[in-house]
């Protein structure tokens, strides 16, 4: 089910909300906390019911070996055991078909079919959740109320399928609280701010980027400078404002339960240095990274040296994480060769222009997303190829600019981003402007009131975006 779905918006949302509400007026919490439960596994069954049990099994033997943990705070074996039967388990959906792939690839014969096992939705997330609790266990800084807040916790369905991940010290308390079970007005009206400004940045913006991306992506091969270009950055633009859609969406659905839900992206292209950048991208992978991988590898405890190992590793695994190709392990390769460098020049303490840092930082990502978002590494070669060669610049067939630009020596080719030059260059151009200046909307709520205003003005973006909402669209992460 999707977040941008007619049948969550006018359906799932509103009964899951009355039916919580109306059983914690009665003050039998856990019968809100099992409508809530039971609700997400609804929500999560809607994709593929097949896979619900997976979901289930997945929690029932995270949950029993956390008690152990917690019981037995500092027990290796138990932790080993958890974090060995996670890794296999997504690694088997996730990995399989890449691994056997590559074997086949280097031997230069198919000695394996490959399965084409099918992704269950949000196993990365629900697996990534449930380690960071054993590791919690094991340190002695978690601690269960019963099954059914650790059910919630797990399957809550705001963060289900696409995050953001959430801490289980930090998530407990809030489903225990009596507050949590009463109307929260305030949070409410927060809530649906948000919910409504995510929903918009999905349906209006990202949505309306998605074929020019598809119609650079699919010609890769083809592309002049112009074209190539204007891919990698609507790209760039439509994975952020897809993704950063869903977290807000969730964050809002979050509070109208009352639950607060953690901050996951921070104005990133705002980023004066990759380091910067990453503290304000998916903040809560990157949290879950240096805590629980960076972290306990030794971090920057043991010399430069074994520092940039260790920043270059978890960049790697981040892009595994993302995806099982080689595309993606060289977008977090690349990403972890920036940060060593990043590091490496800050102990040098050269200053650069602030606008300059900008440029470069924000031209390191663009590259980096062409590798994410490219079908294969020679796709991407080919677009990076382009967006250089200078010499392949040229202007659509049919463009306004063609009769009165005919006479000089600007070639016209047959463009292959069915949109009209100008839209994509204005387009571009005003977003590239408002990522650039404008503040993140999470840092609004800080200041919210709700008043007619807000309620006149957010009934009218939530009408609109509605009102154009009319195919079935995914979001990018739910594939990662």
């Amino acid at each position: 089910m999707l977040f941008n779905s007619y049948v969550f918006i006018f359906f799932f949302l509103p009964l899951t909300f009355a039916g919580f509400f109306l059983l914690g007026r009665t003050e039998k919490y856990s019968l809100g906390t099992a409508w809530l439960v039971f609700a997400s596994f609804f929500f999560y069954g809607w994709w593929d019911v097949r896979y619900v049990p997976l979901l289930g099994a997945s929690i029932v033997f995270n949950y029993l070996v956390g008690r152990r943990l917690e019981n037995q705070p500092g027990h290796k074996p138990w932790l080993i055991l958890g974090i060995v039967v996670n890794v296999l388990l997504l690694g088997y959906f996730k990995y399989t078909d890449f691994f056997l792939s590559t074997v086949n690839t280097l031997a230069g014969v198919d000695y394996f079919d490959l399965p084409h096992i099918i992704l269950p939705l949000g196993i990365s997330f629900f697996t990534f959740t449930q380690t960071a609790y054993l590791v919690d266990a094991y340190r002695g800084d978690a601690r269960n109320e019963s099954f059914l807040t650790y059910c919630e916790f797990v399957t809550i369905f705001p963060h289900l399928i696409a995050g953001p991940i959430i801490n289980h010290k930090k998530m407990i308390p809030q489903f225990v609280a009596k507050e949590t079970f009463h109307l929260n007005y305030d949070n409410i009206a927060m809530g649906i701010s948000l919910f409504t400004m995510g929903l918009f940045k999905k349906v209006i913006i990202a949505d309306m980027l998605s074929p020019w991306v598809k119609d650079a992506f699919t010609n890769a091969d083809k592309l002049t400078f112009l074209e190539a270009w204007i891919g990698a950055l609507a790209y760039t633009f439509q994975l952020y404002f897809d993704f950063s859609g869903y977290s807000e969406m969730a964050i809002g659905l979050g509070l109208m339960f009352n639950l607060r839900l953690p901050v996951n992206f921070n104005s990133p292209y705002q980023a004066k240095s990759i380091i910067d950048f990453w503290r304000r991208w998916h903040m809560t992978l990157g949290s879950w990274v240096k805590d629980y991988l960076y972290i306990p590898m030794g971090g920057n405890r043991h010399g430069e040296i074994k520092k940039m190992r260790n920043l270059f590793i978890s960049m790697l695994i981040i892009g595994l994480w993302h995806g099982a190709g080689w595309t993606f392990v060289i977008w977090g390769g690349l990403h972890g060769l920036f940060l060593m460098i990043n590091h490496q020049w800050r102990r040098l303490k050269i200053q650069l222009p602030n606008f300059v840092n900008w440029g470069i930082t924000f031209l390191c990502v663009v590259i980096c997303w062409v590798f994410f978002r490219a079908d294969s590494i020679s796709s991407a070669f080919n677009i990076l190829a382009a967006m250089t060669d200078i010499t392949g610049f040229a202007l659509p067939l049919d463009s306004s600019w063609e009769r009165s630009l005919s006479s000089t020596s600007i070639a016209f080719v047959e463009w292959h981003i069915h949109r009209p030059f100008h839209q994509c260059l204005l387009v571009l151009l005003f977003l590239g402007i408002l990522l650039y200046k404008v503040k993140n909307p999470i840092l609004w709520m800080e200041k919210f009131k709700a008043n007619w205003k807000w309620f006149i003005g957010t009934l009218i973006v939530l009408l609109y975006t509605l009102y154009n909402t009319n195919s079935y669209t995914e979001f990018l992460y739910f594939q990662f």
